[in-house]
């Protein structure tokens, strides 16, 4: 059951689970605020607790707002991207071939038949970043699903409007932003394991922020290097 509070200026979507305790969270790139709550919790209770946190609410939700956006892309010669938190020149060349990325030290190489436009340019390199996290995390899974005691039956790479990942507990399965693989390998390798920690405890609770600290101690240091990055502009909404 999902139910939204307004509080002034902040909306707040509440969740209710079959969970013990309430968790509070504000969500990047806007500042969402979001509520678990037990089921049975009324939404009176909820509206106290929220605005008990207020003055912490709207600090983050500054500090979200403030983060850098990106341009909007035109895919054309000499244009910026990232790739691993690298940046990189975009070189378009038109061919017959079939479409390709390719880094060749610091450009980036996109082939695409004659005539094709932005919305093709832009299709082929996101199929691109698609594939370059599909990569990536097997070995990733290797390294900490067995240090975690946990297994995955399956991930998932999509582009993502509101958030760097997610874990469906029951299914045993995890999903990626795409635009992970423009940020350093590190802010993919603490996603992954953030959402492998989520098949132990699903909530953002006092035993996942200690599971989090016994296995991965730097985790709030990639936390705040993936929150500093440029996120997509227009692209993002909640």
């Amino acid at each position: 059951m999902v139910s939204r509070l307004t509080l002034g200026e902040i909306e707040v979507d509440v969740t209710f689970k079959e969970i013990k305790n309430v968790h509070l969270s504000v969500h990047p790139p806007t500042g969402r605020v979001r509520v678990s709550a037990p089921s049975r919790m009324s939404l009176d209770t909820i509206r106290a607790f929220t605005i008990s946190k207020l003055g912490w609410i709207k600090q983050q939700q500054k500090k979200l707002r403030a983060q850098e956006r990106e341009p909007p892309r035109d895919y054309v010669d000499r244009e910026s991207h990232y790739v691993c938190g690298k940046r990189y020149l975009l070189t378009v060349r038109e061919s017959e071939q079939a479409p390709t990325v390719e880094l060749q030290h610091s450009r980036m190489l996109l082939r695409v038949r004659p005539g094709a436009d932005m919305r093709r340019r832009q299709a082929v390199v996101e199929e691109w970043y698609r594939e370059q996290i599909k990569q990536a995390v097997p070995p990733l899974l290797a390294r900490w699903q067995p240090l975690l005691g946990v297994e995955v039956e399956r991930f998932f790479v999509q582009r993502m409007k509101t958030r760097w990942g997610s874990c469906n507990q029951n299914a045993r399965t995890i999903r990626l932003n795409t635009e992970l693989a423009k940020k350093p390998r590190e802010c993919l390798e603490y996603i992954v394991v953030h959402e492998l920690v989520h098949l132990l405890e699903p909530t953002h609770n006092p035993r996942f922020i200690g599971l989090m600290d016994q296995y991965m101690p730097e985790w709030r240091f990639q936390r705040e290097v993936l929150n500093r990055l440029p996120v997509p502009g227009e692209n993002w909404s909640y």
